[in-house]
Order: structure tokens, then sequence, then C-alpha cells
């Protein structure tokens, strides 16, 4: 573990999560390195399935048309918070709110492959890390690295949750870009390929097909 700091010390910077095209952070986030950092137990998986939300004009977006309520605040935040809320009642989804304040942009982290703290992720999710299931899935990534409703608005370059860029990079024959996963309730914007996943990667939560 510590050789991973070793090498690569350095979070990712606020400005990076300032950019205002969500598409590209959705792409390009494939590769980062996710860290969690729990009552002094550090825990990580590598990227590698993530979805665009495009604040008020994508319907698909909880902040569409400019919609305000507890939960979405946190999507108008500056970018480099996180944005976590609580699905079918059951599974917390971690996403990333990215853009400048007042434009609510946000990717979903649908996957990742671990990477770091392999033990605690299987004690947390109760099967072995060589099972596809541990963190395929948005529910069951944030679940692998104890992402929880307190993780809501935490700052992405703190001490309890960041990211690192450890030089993994995909070309665009390795990356697939497909409509997003259930939200039928967009309309057109359903069939929209925002949804980027590593192809191959045996953690990329289904439909993995292209």
């Amino acid at each position: 573990m510590a050789e991973n700091f070793a090498v690569y010390p350095n979070k990712i910077p606020y400005s990076y999560y300032l950019n205002p095209d969500v598409i590209f952070l959705a792409k390009d986030l494939l590769g980062k390195v996710l860290y969690t950092q729990i009552n002094g137990e550090i825990t990580a998986g590598i990227i590698v399935e993530t979805e665009a939300y495009f604040g008020i004009q994508d319907k698909a977006s909880h902040a569409y048309g400019g919609r305000r309520t507890n939960r979405t605040e946190t999507m108008y935040s500056s970018g480099g918070v996180s944005y976590v809320y609580l699905c079918y009642g059951i599974h917390h989804l971690f996403n990333i709110v990215s853009s400048v304040e007042g434009e609510p942009h946000a990717v979903l982290i649908r996957a990742i492959e671990p990477l770091i703290g392999n033990e605690i992720i299987e004690s947390r999710r109760k099967m072995p890390v060589s099972k596809a299931a541990i963190s395929s899935g948005p529910g069951s990534a944030a679940k692998a690295l104890g992402i929880d409703a307190s993780f809501n608005k935490k700052d992405l370059n703190g001490e309890e949750i960041w990211l690192q860029d450890h030089g993994i990079k995909y070309s665009e024959e390795e990356i697939a870009a497909v409509p997003r996963v259930g939200i039928a309730y967009a309309q057109e914007h359903a069939l929209l390929p925002w949804r980027f996943f590593v192809k191959g990667n045996k953690y990329v939560s289904k439909p993995n097909k292209i």
C-alpha cells in the first residue's frame, strides 16, 4: 500500500473537476483510481465504468430543468465533491460533481476493479475479489469502497475520499460508448451514448456486450 503512495503521491486537483465537459470527464475518469479511508483503513479501485449526467438540460439528471431539492442541492456545488444518494431505498450510488458552481453536472461511478485493500473489500461484500459482482454496478462499487450516505458532499481532495492518476490510460478503441442504464423515463435522452466502460473488463456491469 505504501508503494502506491510513493509512486502516485498526488491527488487529482480541483481544477480537473471544474471541466464543463462532463462527457469528456466521464470518459477520462476511466482508469483513474478511487480511494476511501474509513477508520484508518484504505481501499481503492480502478474506475472501469461511468455515466455522464449533463445538468439541467439532461432529462435523465436529477437536476433536469433546474430542479433543486435537498437531495439535488449537492449537484449545484463547485466540482470536486461527491454526490451520494439512495436508490430504491437500498443502494448508495456515488457520483462525482463536476463543472462550476450552479451548473449541476455529475458522473456516476458504475463499476471499479478492486486494487488496494482487497481483504477489506471482500469483507464488506462477503465474496472474493475474483467474483465480478463484488464491485460491478454502482451500488456494489460504492459498497465495496464503504461509501454510504455519510459521504455525500465530501471533498474529493480530502482524507476520506479522493482520486489519483496512476497513469492507466485507455485508447478510444478500448472504450465502449453506449446508452445509460435504467433511465427509460428520460425519453429521447435515454438513447444518448453517455455510458462509458472498458471493453472486456470483467467488473463492468451488464449489459457489457457491444
